[in-house]
């Protein structure tokens, strides 16, 4: 199976370019203001963004889509530069090993929510797993 084709490492890579978001946002953020930093940050992820769509030739006129999906991703937007500009203020003012777990909460809030809200189902696993990073975040973050 392609890399591409593989949602598992896809979310491993993710991982992967999440803690070196926070290593590197950590130096960044050092002598830069954390609002500036997340500005240059979201600067270059567009840019990033861009490219790859022309590489791939996947530039399209956005059509039709229900109100709702254009809704939710707008928001998605939003939310996404909320959490950049509080993450990077917390790695300005904290140790980077004890922000990104506290950060990575979103796993188990992600579980909760996918459950009350989207109808996800929450077997044993789900919720063991789920508590062990509520727990592991409490750990290193404490």
């Amino acid at each position: 199976m392609a890399f591409t084709q593989s949602w598992q490492l896809l979310a491993l890579a993710s991982a992967v370019f999440a803690a070196l978001t926070a290593i590197l946002g950590k130096i960044g953020v050092a002598q830069i203001n954390s609002d500036l930093a997340t500005f240059i940050r979201t600067v270059v992820i567009l840019l990033v963004t861009a490219l790859l769509l022309t590489a791939r030739n996947e530039w399209q006129k956005p059509e039709g889509g229900n109100w709702l999906a254009w809704a939710c991703l707008i928001a998605s937007g939003v939310t996404t530069g909320l959490s950049w500009l509080c993450y990077f203020r917390a790695l300005q003012l904290g140790p980077v090993s004890q922000v990104a777990p506290i950060d990575k909460l979103s796993v188990a809030l992600v579980i909760l929510v996918g459950w009350l809200a989207l109808g996800e189902a929450v077997t044993l696993k789900t919720a063991v797993g789920g508590a062990l990073i509520v727990a592991g975040s409490l750990v290193l973050a404490l």
